[in-house]
């Protein structure tokens, strides 16, 4: 209750003096579309300027967007002349009168055609187009919709190209080596990714991606939640003058995507749906595993042998609907369906040998040689459906925000094990398992944005998100796998409140010097309670609080350069699988538990960057260092009791706050036009692992002194207008742990795309891995006592036939997006603007 308190008295204190919602007065708002009269594409950064009809003085004014849109609000009923300007490219045009009334507050110009002047068209053609990589004052930008080769594939295909992150073999995400992302769809967290983020990204349409935003230093304004930073994937919600939409999707020896866009835009309101799916044939992979035990006084030597057989599938859905009711309010609303799953079936070929400790006190041997034969079904499917309430007062730039979100999902796994022997003799008994998952999150959040004066700006906010999740683990056995296994079932209850509240202050100082400062404050509770009666586990209780600063200073030389020095402290909070003390046993030789005592990492990062343009070309470069106190990692060690003890000895596998890790960086990305048609792109991130385990996880530490990892991209781009050619390689090094490697990953691929109607259609191909049918990927594990190796040999080539066809108006403005960022947890798979356009209006 005192933190409710709290929260009012806060509000109560940036609203005191705000509390009407505008006057009687109805103002509305002039906007369009500036178009080229001879190409047909959007014109950026023309000057648009309102008189009335008959002044000579400007109102008001401002500059296209990216898609040549613009919308100026607070316009009183009245008669007005419009004049669009773009000095030394086009002729100025003027439309006389724009009339607006009280029953008819807006008016909608639509595409406004301007002609080029002098024949300069060349250059600012090249002005309506945004860079594939953008530099901002917080984030990096990648625009999906400009990489051709991501037709066809999914958002995992698309995140393996984006500065800084990487993507393995199993989907799961890292930015800049760190696994603790938090990852958000148009600002706002989605309920399906808490529990599986690989398989969710995986359902995603590459062609439902417009941009994706990478923030490694985010401000206070952010959850302070993924110690690595934020991802947000921004989707095509585009607002379009009229009906509008696109169909675009792809064929492939790998898999199949389809996608479907609808917009509607009328005065006020704007909806837009759209739908897309995901199909991969199934695909068999292969992998060779081996494990050496030493734990006296038991000694074993495992080995198997593994042949899987998964085929996924995902559909998701919106739809988005919003009403700006005057100039000051409106109110959006968006519901997102996902539904998805995969099934994997295959057998084992398994041997396993050694010695343990009877316990009558004797050495007995052991030689097993036998069959599995392993089928799973997993499905997910769930919602996310949130409203946004926005009030512009009547001071410039000041604004007041209010959101809601429910998340719905639910994870459903059931999986069968049988096992055959040679002369009928078996190490375990047939197992079959279901685990059903429900989650359920709510996020309120209000935020407060007022421009004090032209060097000032003041942001404040506070947000409650409530976690409500649900674990129903039941093992069966018996000869028709029938019969309940309470000891190895379990029913286990998550809560988890957060609270918090921040402020943000932007400073513009004289000599192009700006400063971002801000402090935020959160608490979280977390109760987890075992409902079973066995195996009767402890309960999870913790609260804790944190408070986490931060600071960018950003120094502009001239137009094209800028220098940014970067404080942030960031914190991942363990999640249920994390925390539930449960012993999963389905599969025997690697059994694995929570740890209720787990605590969270936190996390500071200091950064410089430098970025700067010529002409055409875009270099950014960063160095900068983190430290982590409770460095959460997966420790393995040899175990011989539970249902291992049966006939040999197998591993657990638990999460443990091993120490800290120090680690410095550099990254760098960059993109240059040798030559008008040519475009070449790169990217590469190096990092120092160097971990310092403390107490019991010294003994643990085979990896000794300090590793340098690295993830790298590079692309070329030949555009010859109505033909579009790519080449793209990235790699990735294996990354470390305190007891071992995980894979490396590399990959190689191509597309053309042929444009037709004025680019309003296109047909393509993609390939991917052209000379190697497999690609291998090896991990090793080594601790005391324990030496374990795996090869998997997936398959990747593939061969794609893409399409996409747009249909009605599309001059679009940007999607309304909200930077909602609620706080996500450790998961299992887990300028003061835009920087200008490469080849802008000079």
């Amino acid at each position: 209750m005192k933190r409710f308190y709290i929260l009012i008295l806060l509000l109560g204190s940036m609203l005191s003096a705000k509390a009407q919602f505008g006057g009687s007065t109805i103002t509305g708002k002039i906007a369009g579309t500036v178009i080229d009269s001879v190409t047909k594409k959007p014109v950026q950064y023309a000057s648009v300027a309102i008189y009335l009809s008959s002044g000579k003085t400007p109102l008001n004014g401002m500059l296209t967007d990216a898609n040549g849109g613009f919308k100026i609000y607070n316009i009183h009923p009245g008669s007005y002349r419009v004049t669009i300007t773009f000095v030394g490219g086009y002729k100025t045009k003027t439309i006389n009168p724009v009339v607006t009334s009280g029953s008819k507050p807006d008016a909608n110009l639509g595409s406004i055609k301007i002609r080029p002047d002098n024949g300069d068209l060349g250059e600012v053609q090249i002005t309506a187009n945004a860079p594939l990589i953008e530099s901002h004052i917080d984030k990096i930008v990648y625009n999906a919709e400009k990489d051709i080769t991501n037709v066809g594939g999914n958002a995992s295909d698309v995140l393996q190209k984006v500065p800084l992150v990487a993507v393995d073999i199993n989907g799961n995400v890292s930015l800049r080596g760190d696994a603790n992302v938090k990852v958000l769809i148009n600002g706002k967290p989605s309920g399906a990714m808490s529990a599986s983020l690989s398989d969710v990204l995986k359902t995603i349409p590459a062609d439902q991606i417009k941009s994706i935003e990478v923030i490694t230093s985010p401000s206070a304004k952010y959850d302070a939640e993924g110690s690595a930073g934020i991802i947000n994937i921004i989707t095509k919600q585009k607002n379009a003058s009229g009906l509008s939409g696109s169909v675009s999707g792809g064929i492939g020896t790998r898999q199949n995507n389809g996608n479907f866009n609808l917009n509607y835009n009328k005065n006020r309101f704007s909806i837009s749906a759209n739908i897309g799916g995901n199909l991969t044939w199934p695909q068999t992979s292969i992998t060779n595993f081996n494990q050496y035990i030493t734990k006296a006084p038991d000694t074993a030597h495992n080995t198997a042998n593994r042949t899987s057989i998964i085929k996924r599938y995902g559909t998701i859905s919106s739809i988005t609907a919003g009403y700006d009711v005057n100039s000051y309010n409106s109110i959006t609303s968006t519901f997102r369906y996902n539904r998805g799953g995969f099934n994997q079936t295959g057998p084992s070929h398994n041997t396993s040998s050694g010695s343990m400790l009877s316990s009558k006190g004797a050495d007995s041997t052991y030689n097993n040689i036998y069959d599995n034969q392993t089928i799973q079904h997993n499905l997910f499917y769930g919602f996310d459906w949130s409203v946004d309430y926005t009030h512009k007062f009547h001071k410039e730039g000041e604004e007041l925000d209010l959101s809601a979100q429910w998340s719905h999902s639910i994870v459903n796994t059931d999986y069968t094990n049988t096992y055959t022997g040679e002369a009928g003799v078996v190490p375990y008994s047939n197992q079959r398992g279901l685990n059903d998952g429900t989650n359920n999150e709510y996020t309120f959040q209000v935020d407060y944005t007022l421009p004090i004066s032209k060097v000032l700006k003041f942001e404040a906010g506070g947000k409650t998100t409530i976690r409500r999740l649900n674990s129903d683990f039941d093992t069966f056995g018996g000869d028709d796998l029938d019969v309940l296994d309470p000891v190895n079932s379990d029913i286990y209850d998550y809560n988890q409140n957060v609270y918090a509240g921040y402020s943000v202050f932007t400073i513009t100082l004289p000599k192009n010097y700006t400063i971002l400062a801000g402090g935020r404050f959160e608490n979280t509770t977390i109760n987890g309670d075992a409902i079973s009666e066995e195996p009767n586990l402890p309960a999870v209780e913790q609260n804790y609080n944190i408070f986490i600063p931060s600071l960018t200073i950003q120094k502009q030389f001239g137009t094209s350069q800028t220098l940014k020095l970067s404080y942030s402290k960031r914190i991942t909070r363990p999640s249920l699988t994390y925390l539930n003390p449960f012993v999963n046993m389905s599969n025997p030789q690697s059994e694995s538990e929570g740890n209720p005592d787990l605590r969270p990492e936190i996390s500071q990062t200091v950064e410089l960057n430098y970025n700067t343009f010529i002409k055409s070309s875009v270099i950014n470069f960063s160095i900068y260092y983190k430290h982590i106190n409770g460095l959460i990692e997966s420790i393995v060690v040899p175990d011989s009791t539970g249902s291992a003890a049966k006939s040999n000895v197998g591993t657990v596998s638990t999460y443990q706050n091993i120490g800290s890790n120090n680690s410095w960086g550099s990254s760098f990305f960059g993109s240059i036009n040798p030559i008008k048609i040519l475009t070449i792109r790169g990217s590469i991130n190096a990092y120092t692992y160097s971990p310092d385990p403390t107490g019991l996880f010294a003994s643990d530490h085979s990896a000794e002194g300090t590793y340098i990892q690295y993830n790298a991209f590079g692309m070329a781009e030949v555009d010859l207008k109505s033909i579009v050619g790519q080449v793209f390689a990235i790699e990735n090094s294996p990354r470390r742990t305190i007891q071992g490697t995980n894979p490396s990953f590399s990959l190689l691929g191509f597309g053309v795309r042929k444009q037709f109607d004025n680019k309003k259609a296109s047909i393509g191909v993609n390939v991917l891995q052209p000379f190697n049918k497999y690609k291998y990927f090896d991990q090793n594990i080594t601790g005391p006592g324990l030496t374990q190796t795996s090869s998997t040999a997936f398959p990747f080539r593939s061969v794609g036939l893409t399409f996409s066809y747009s249909f009605g108006k599309i001059t679009f403005s940007n999607p309304k997006t909200k930077s909602n960022n609620p706080d996500d947890e450790k998961q299992d798979d887990q300028g003061m603007g835009s920087a200008p356009a490469a080849g802008g209006a000079k």
